[in-house]
């Protein structure tokens, strides 16, 4: 079952025209990665020093529906798929509550896990396989 965040769109997040940046929709999926791996009990503050690794993103798309405003409140799912022994894919759906609740925007992240001082692929450590494992 994809994790759940929820979220409100602030005028930081917006451009000129008052809607959310295009690339601000990727930032607030990041925000959403990041408390995912949190509520698997990710310490994000000592994992990649303990574990040696970095695990970058190699790819990002992201499909547009429907513009969102100051105010508007979200709910921002994240389901994890592996695509490899070192690397994993992330899947967004962000859905502007209601009533009625409306789909805004897709996403895809794709990740890949590197050792910190070679840069050489490596497996994903344990706890990251394991929660995108359970994706």
């Amino acid at each position: 079952m994809p994790f759940a965040h929820h979220r409100t769109v602030h005028f930081a997040d917006t451009d000129a025209a008052g809607v959310v940046f295009f690339a601000n929709y990727l930032a607030i999926c990041h925000e959403a990665y990041e408390e995912a791996l949190a509520a698997a009990g990710i310490d994000l503050k000592t994992f990649f020093a303990d574990t040696g690794t970095v695990v970058p993103i190699a790819r990002s798309e992201c499909d547009y529906l429907r513009p969102l405003h100051p105010g508007d409140r979200l709910r921002v799912t994240v389901a994890p798929v592996r695509l490899s022994d070192h690397s994993f894919a992330l899947n967004f759906e962000l859905f502007k509550l209601g009533p009625p609740e409306k789909l805004a925007a897709r996403a895809r992240t794709e990740h890949v896990c590197i050792a910190t001082a070679s840069r050489a692929r490596q497996p994903l450590p344990p706890a990251l396989a394991a929660w995108v494992d359970s994706g």
